[in-house]
């Protein structure tokens, strides 16, 4: 039996602790903050994604389709808030309509149950739509993630494991007899080392002596929630046709867990690697992003993008005007604000935005350099891999 040392309790360090308890190994899972679930996994919709949009026979395709089914599971056996209400995925102009199509084609190819239906049925599900066309997507749901992690932080302590909260890591050496592992000033020993670390992954890496070769770039998604009298026109999940060129999903609406409805979120590049606010600003984080090459040659290409991106940030007109493209019925004063997101999102040198999740090896180590959404969705798969990875002979 092996001790484990796991940085990162978000969801999916926890998830990982727990499964590596499972089988038997000791684990401490490592963090900077004071409570769990404090970045990427406390910021997000609370989407259970259903596997539709990744390519087939990628890590995403594979570990999110199973996570659909797991992640229901898990939250009904721990008694966590869910429900699995399905989407429509709705092409609201003829040139989505390709698009669309090879959505039907990559879901059927990943296992994922969806089918095309016509404008009519679309308005039995959702009688406020606008929509050429559309996709229902029956396994997406709806979950609280937060209270997941909670569960996995439970079940982690009453298996024996350990969690270090307020324990920022300093220093990694790994040698001959293991990996040692600074955090919150004491000294860590471990036979081996998973970094779950999310937005600090490649820096995390780095400090334990292997270059990743990319970037954690982040990138702020910001949202609004329908107001109470607007919640009536959305009745479960509504998406448009995303950019196929790029990993965000655009704007959607989203009824919650709590009943409300969350719209949203844009992409703008964050100020901070935390950056949720447009004030938060750390001049040496924001040096290393802008001092990265790839992100130079993905602004060239794709500055259209970004400039329509950031007005959509600063006008909420705009993002209305957007959400309208789904719902027309929209009130000029159907939004408030709601709290952001930063998507820890690899970037290559090349401009290249790494798609696909990304575990990478080291000496006694094993790090998972990007794991954005639906990270979430699959993390109790992701755990499996990993652990599986980490003990191959």
């Amino acid at each position: 039996m092996s001790q484990v040392v796991i940085v990162g309790a978000g969801i999916i360090g926890l998830a990982t602790a727990r499964e590596l308890l499972h089988r038997g190994h000791r684990v401490v899972v490592v963090d900077k903050e004071s409570r769990v679930a404090q970045h990427q996994t406390g910021h997000n919709s609370g989407v259970i994604h259903s596997g539709l949009y990744y390519r087939p026979g990628s890590l995403k395709a594979r570990l999110c389709t199973a996570g659909a089914v797991s992640m229901v599971e898990y939250a009904r056996s721990h008694d966590v808030a869910v429900e699995v209400t399905g989407k429509l995925v709705v092409a609201t102009s003829p040139e989505q309509l390709p698009a669309l199509a090879e959505l039907e084609r990559r879901g059927t190819a990943n296992g994922v149950p969806c089918r095309r239906i016509d404008v009519a049925r679309a308005r039995e599900y959702e009688p406020h739509v606008r929509a050429l066309a559309a996709l229902r997507v029956d396994s997406t749901g709806i979950v609280d993630y937060p209270g997941i992690c909670r569960a996995l932080a439970d079940e982690i302590v009453g298996l024996g494991g350990e969690i270090w909260l307020d324990a920022p890591v300093t220093d990694i050496v790994a040698d001959e007899r293991g990996v040692r592992v600074r955090a919150g000033g004491l000294d860590l020993r471990g036979d081996a080392l998973v970094n779950c670390a999310g937005l600090q992954a490649d820096r995390i890496a780095r400090l334990a002596g292997v270059e990743p070769g990319l970037r954690i770039i982040p990138f702020r998604g910001e949202y609004f929630e329908l107001t109470a009298s607007q919640r009536h026109l959305v009745r479960g999940l509504i998406y448009p046709v995303p950019d196929p060129t790029l990993p965000f999903l655009g704007v959607h609406l989203t009824r919650m867990i709590d009943g409300g409805v969350h719209a949203g979120p844009n992409a703008v590049l964050a100020l901070a690697r935390e950056g949720y606010r447009w004030r938060d600003v750390v001049p040496g984080e924001l040096a290393e992003s802008v001092s990265w090459p790839g992100l130079w040659r993905l602004g060239r290409r794709f500055w259209r993008t970004g400039i329509g991106e950031v007005a959509r940030s600063l006008s909420r007109q705009r993002f209305l005007a957007s959400l309208r493209e789904l719902a027309p019925e929209l009130a000029d004063d159907a939004l408030v604000p709601a709290p952001a997101g930063v998507r820890a999102q690899a970037l290559r040198a090349d401009g290249t935005l790494v798609d696909d999740f990304a575990l990478v090896e080291g000496p006694r180590q094993l790090h998972v350099l990007n794991a954005p959404s639906p990270a979430a969705t699959a993390s109790l798969e992701i755990a499996k891999e990993i652990a599986t990875t980490l003990t191959a002979p």
